[in-house]
């Protein structure tokens, strides 16, 4: 089997490499993929959003495969037209990916069928905004559509959270993103991310994940797309996932099956652990970034049959097996990411840190450059290191980012620590 990974980060890369181990696959290609994706695959020069060039370049090498990374051309429709030209893919329809295309749609959805989830009102005016919440309480600002996981604000009072509306609404900082923006309750706690692959019907969870979401050290700073992540979570108990399976997964499947949108591929689930029990805070249609990295090294089975499945409708017929070891993934930045970075510094130290055991260095933001690996933009690698023990798997995980260099690197040195 020929199989297209379609994307080019740091995810991208992991499901190439997990792919390529298959026994069923004969070929893997990326499109259009990185300097770290051309070691597993065959980078192809159309970019994610082409869904028209993909389906033709589909059909045209009889892919029988496609497993599509990030959610702009889940949200755009690519697996219709792939569908609709009688081609496999993974990944949910145009209406089913409207769960992370539209936190409006997702909200509304949780509120209707009392789905666990934050207190919220949605703007479609800056003019309007009224908080839900007294000034001096905090609340969450969101804009309601992609904004490359960056478009959610924490807002201290009333006083910022106008000041973010405006930005958004007034001053369009993420686009088309914010013709509506969802304004949302404080909620405190641990934050974990639960996947789970489904065809509709069967819900079949992964291993926890716990993300690093903001840019700095004790989770300050600016949100990102996420610095780090490791699997599984302690926090994240036996009961605690059976309780999200039974109040939160499940019920959202089904929801989007009533709502004539079922759903199939993968569903990511964002939850804050609460004193009153798990809460979404948001669901993405696609496997996250970084947290692939850290669970696809961890799953012992061939993963291509359960994309398979979930496209058959067959997936009460798998099962995942799971290496017991924990994982690390030190997400390696642009000095200045979320913000204004430079491109083009050449890398070092790659092959050094990426033969260190039980380590793989998964690359997100790189090209090839005549002969040389240079950066590409804002998150550059993912470490990722399996260990006895979370704390092994830390210092691994440190081990080889230290002996990878180039001029301006900026990385958290906390990530697995909130564990402890």
């Amino acid at each position: 089997m020929r199989v297209l990974v379609v994307g080019a980060g740091g995810r991208e890369h992991a499901l190439a490499w997990k792919i390529a181990q298959s026994p069923l696959v004969k070929k893997v290609y990326c499109a259009p993929g990185n300097a770290g994706t051309a070691s597993v695959a065959e980078n192809v020069e159309i970019s994610a959003d082409n869904i028209n060039a993909l389906r033709q370049f589909a059909m045209m090498k009889g892919i029988g495969l496609t497993v599509v990374g990030p959610e702009q051309p889940l949200v755009k429709g690519i697996v219709d037209s792939f569908e609709e030209s009688g081609l496999r893919v993974f990944g949910p329809s145009q209406r089913a990916a409207e769960i992370e295309g539209s936190k409006v749609f997702c909200k509304d959805l949780m509120k209707k069928y009392d789905i666990p989830t934050a207190r919220y009102e949605v703007f479609n005016s800056p003019d309007k905004v009224k908080l839900f919440t007294r000034e001096d309480e905090p609340v969450v600002v969101k804009a309601s559509g992609l904004a490359a996981g960056k478009g959610v604000i924490l807002c201290n009072n009333g006083t910022e959270a106008r000041s973010a509306i405006e930005s958004i609404m007034r001053d369009r900082t993420f686009g088309e993103a914010g013709d509506q923006v969802v304004v949302e309750e404080f909620l405190t706690g641990q934050e974990v991310s639960l996947l789970a692959f489904t065809d509709g019907k069967t819900v079949l969870s992964l291993d926890s994940a716990q993300d690093h979401k903001a840019a700095f050290e004790g989770d300050t700073g600016p949100n990102t797309g996420g610095m780090g992540a490791y699997s599984p979570a302690p926090v994240f108990t036996d009961d605690l996932k059976g309780q999200v399976m039974n109040e939160i997964m499940n019920p959202t499947v089904r929801a989007m099956a009533k709502e004539g949108r079922q759903y199939r591929g993968i569903l990511y689930a964002g939850l804050m652990l609460t004193e009153s029990g798990p809460k979404v805070l948001e669901f993405n249609a696609r496997f996250g970034d970084p947290e692939t990295q850290p669970i696809l090294m961890r799953i012992d089975n061939d993963i291509v049959p359960v994309f398979e499945a979930c496209i058959d409708g067959t997936l009460a017929k798998c099962s995942l097996q799971w290496k017991p070891e924990p994982t690390v993934c030190v997400v390696m930045a642009a000095k200045g990411y979320p913000g204004v970075y430079e491109k083009g510094k050449e890398i070092s130290g790659l092959d050094s840190a990426g033969n260190q055991e039980g380590t793989v260095v998964f690359h997100a933001g790189t090209r090839m450059d005549k002969g040389r690996v240079v950066t590409n933009g804002g998150r550059i690698l993912g470490v990722t290191a399996l260990g006895t023990d979370l704390g092994a798997a830390i210092k691994k995980a440190y081990s080889a980012v230290d002996k990878i260099e180039w001029d301006g690197i900026h990385y958290r040195k906390d990530i697995g620590k909130k564990a402890f």
